[in-house]
């Protein structure tokens, strides 16, 4: 699993010219589900992400986690995450993982961290998007589980 994870002051979801859904201060997360990928690997991913110490406390360092700041995660699926790119010029898409188990784990993921009492919107797995945020910082970071197992 991957996670490109933007720290946002705000995000917002469009699909067909119209907001699906939108957070203000939070995190924007892109995810990417692998061939491999599984039910044990993505609870790691969630808490890791859930954790991350990456606003600002009251003296400016980068203290405090999401819940800690009344923050929202919006997660949009993005199997280009897995592009391989080492031959040629086509990107090679064969390390994504299988859609209909791709979208299980997107599903599962998302009502994780509802789980948690904290604020989730979504995109739509599989649709055209267009995702229009503010970047805070900016504060990007990007997570692989295969450096987190």
């Amino acid at each position: 699993m991957k996670l490109v994870i933007q720290r946002v002051k705000y995000a917002k979801c469009i699909i067909d010219n119209m907001e699906k859904s939108s957070i203000n201060k939070g995190l924007m997360v892109l995810l990417g589900v692998g061939a491999d990928d599984n039910t044990e690997i993505a609870d790691k991913m969630i808490k890791k992400l859930i954790n991350l110490r990456i606003f600002e406390d009251e003296n400016g360092k980068t203290n405090l986690s999401i819940d800690k700041v009344d923050g929202e995660i919006m997660i949009i699926s993005q199997f280009t995450l897995y592009a391989n790119c080492k031959k040629g010029n086509r990107p090679s898409f064969i390390e994504a993982g299988d859609p209909d188990m791709a979208n299980e784990l997107y599903e599962y993921v998302i009502d994780r961290i509802k789980a948690e009492n904290i604020n989730v919107a979504t995109g739509e797995f599989g649709a055209d998007m267009q995702i229009e945020l503010q970047n805070d910082g900016p504060f990007t970071i990007c997570l692989n589980s295969k450096d987190l197992i």
